[in-house]
């Protein structure tokens, strides 16, 4: 059989491919890849390199080329980008062979963790061999075959080497396949050894031809459903745990109605936060280790907990801890069948919106008793004049941490986004944030990666530049990846970026003093000379760092603050500006945030010649005893 055919080079293919990738959903059609994140090498640059340039100067709107400073951050700005728009689009990511790739490696674990679809394509050394061993190639005496580019097998959801040009044809379907699929989707790698990206071949023109991968909405088992249906109808005291499957979904209209209909409460993790506004009548907050009281009492009291679109991590679960009640029974609604099965729970496979409109249905006019209802409220009542508190404690110089997530939360509009991942922040975000919009809660706590802050603010930006963009950021995440502040710079991407200065990793530190460990090596001090050891809190000798004068050479604008006043004044001149400022705050890191008592499994020394680390221990062996299977 003849094919119509054009000759190009693979990266050329690669290009032209990737330019006619589209998704459709609900009727709604969208580019799969808008553009391309990279940093040039030689393992890229006169292939797949070539083709972007040549492409860019026929037009440089299709697949838009979007310079990056480091390879981890361009993932996340992707992962960030995909996130904003529900997993159905996202970035390609292109790097040389060597330090490049393997800088790739903790993005696309945190992609394929958060289950975020991202393309990768790091150069590769030559397939034909002729002049190994290359510059930065790794050479294993077990394989020739074997490259820097395999550490990223295991944290890919789908990992090819291209080592003929027309490999490309099956490799890069599979890999389109992969992304738009809801219950697999991940990073993708493409490796692409360098003298085949700039070798040419004749490409049939129907695989360079405009191509629209429909994502399904999957509808549950009708048998799996009914069970739900009636296992719900016999519950007195039901809690939904929505996860970040609902807002993908585009469910959180649906939730909000089965939840006012039925007076189901509604707690929400981390990736799930928005699923509905804070003050909706049936929303009670975070749940889990990182939750509020409201969420963690209705939690220990469930009989039934309905999980949408979450992968009940540990936090979620408190490691095993929260969920009290000896038959406690689980319904798991999930796209991806590995996590219907979690926690001994009833399966429901199925898309979150389409389920959540057929349980609504079967529902009828069935509703918790008013009781219930009437308790929800109050519990949700209480938090959030805890919350109040938290938000204007009147405390500081330096302020607690509460304080400025308070002040930054007022200075939002109801629409806006605020941009977090690592650190003691995520957590105090989790319980305090009062979340108005399904994608004003942007918190990468899959991977929980420092440095992800300010990268996935810009990807967030980028996806939708009409939401300000507040990218709250610890000191510690500044110092591994603040880079990208020059992209935003050079882009002309306005953030908002509030750099909370606590002088060390202080979140670390609490967790470090409650197990015993005595905040050993969390402070930013100076070495003793005298004893050789590292400064701690007690210390009054900081270092002399300026965080805020590093920012300013990176080309932010850059505010100063001390007072809460200080800080909400400069979060109202951020707003205004045009480009993107960083916001300098000093914090408190003795100050913690309220706390739900609920736990996290971090194990402690069981022998010790330390009496702090003996009760650490004491305390972990009695809460260790309230972990428990649910089969």
């Amino acid at each position: 059989m003849t094919y119509e055919t054009r000759r190009l080079t693979t990266g050329q293919a690669l290009a032209a491919f990737l330019a006619n990738q589209w998704t459709r959903r609900d009727g709604i059609e969208q580019r799969l890849i808008p553009g391309v994140l990279g940093i040039f090498g030689h393992g890229n640059v006169a292939g797949f390199g070539q083709a972007l340039y040549e492409q860019s100067a026929a037009d440089p709107q299709v697949l838009r080329y979007q310079q990056a400073r480091n390879e981890q951050a361009m993932v996340h700005t992707a992962v960030a980008y995909a996130r904003m728009r529900d997993r159905l689009a996202t970035y390609a990511c292109t790097t040389s062979i060597g330090p490049g790739a393997t800088n790739l490696v903790t993005g696309a674990a945190l992609a394929t963790i958060n289950r975020l679809p991202v393309l990768l394509l790091p150069g590769d050394v030559f397939a034909s061999r002729a002049p190994d061993p290359v510059l930065q190639q790794l050479e294993s005496p077990a394989s020739r075959d074997v490259s820097v580019n395999d550490s990223l097998r295991p944290v890919s959801r789908y990992w090819d080497r291209i080592n003929r040009p027309e490999q490309l044809i099956p490799a890069a379907l599979e890999a389109m396949r992969v992304l738009t699929d809801p219950a697999e989707t991940g990073a993708v790698t493409l490796a692409l050894p360098q003298d085949v990206q700039a070798e040419a071949y004749d490409w049939p023109v129907e695989f360079l031809a405009r191509r629209v991968w429909h994502v399904r909405r999957q509808p549950p088992d009708p048998e799996a459903l009914s069970t739900a249906v009636a296992m719900i109808r016999g519950a007195r005291r039901p809690l939904i745990v929505a996860g970040g499957g609902v807002i993908y979904a585009g469910a959180t209209r649906v939730l909000a109605d089965l939840a006012a209909a039925t007076g189901v409460p509604v707690a929400e993790t981390q990736a799930g936060k928005g699923s509905l506004p804070y003050d909706h009548p049936a929303a009670v907050g975070a749940v889990g280790a990182t939750g509020t009281t409201a969420a963690n009492t209705l939690a220990a009291h469930a009989d039934l907990v309905i999980g949408v679109g979450t992968r009940f991590s540990d936090f979620t679960t408190a490691s095993h801890s929260l969920f009290t009640v000896p038959d406690v029974r689980f319904v798991n609604v999930n796209v991806a069948p590995m996590d219907t099965a979690k926690l001994g729970g009833h399966a429901v496979v199925g898309d979150a919106r389409t389920t959540l409109e057929a349980l609504r249905a079967e529902l009828g006019d069935w509703s918790v008793p008013e009781r219930y209802r009437g308790s929800v409220s109050a519990l949700a009542a209480e938090w959030d004049r805890v919350v109040e508190a938290a938000y204007h404690r009147g405390g500081g110089p330096p302020l607690a941490q509460s304080e400025v997530i308070g002040a930054v939360n007022e200075a939002a509009g109801p629409s806006d986004v605020v941009v977090c991942a690592a650190g003691s922040m995520p957590g105090d975000l989790h319980k305090l944030w009062r979340t108005r919009d399904p994608k004003g809660y942007h918190v990468e706590y899959g991977y929980s990666c420092m440095g992800y802050e300010i990268a996935g603010g810009l990807g967030v930006k980028m996806a939708d530049p009409e939401r300000e963009v507040f990218v709250l950021v610890g000191d510690g995440s500044y110092l591994m990846m603040a880079q990208e502040l020059v992209t935003a710079v050079a882009e002309r991407v306005k953030l908002v970026v509030v750099l909370v200065d606590n002088r060390g990793y202080q979140s670390i530190g609490g967790l470090s003093e409650s197990v015993g460990s005595g905040r050993f090596g969390t402070a930013y001090r100076y070495r003793d000379p005298r004893t050789g050891r590292l400064g701690g809190l007690d210390d009054p000798a900081d270092l002399p760092v300026d965080l805020a004068a590093n920012a300013a050479s990176l080309g932010a604008q850059v505010i100063r603050t001390e007072t809460a006043a200080d800080l909400r004044e400069a979060l109202k001149q951020a707003r205004a500006a045009t480009g993107t400022t960083v916001v300098h705050v000093r914090t408190d890191p003795l100050v913690p945030a309220p706390d739900s008592g609920a736990w996290w499994d971090v194990p402690v020394a069981e022998v010790s010649g330390l009496d702090e680390t003996r009760d650490a221990r004491a305390v972990y062996e009695r809460n260790k005893h309230t972990q428990r299977y649910h089969l």
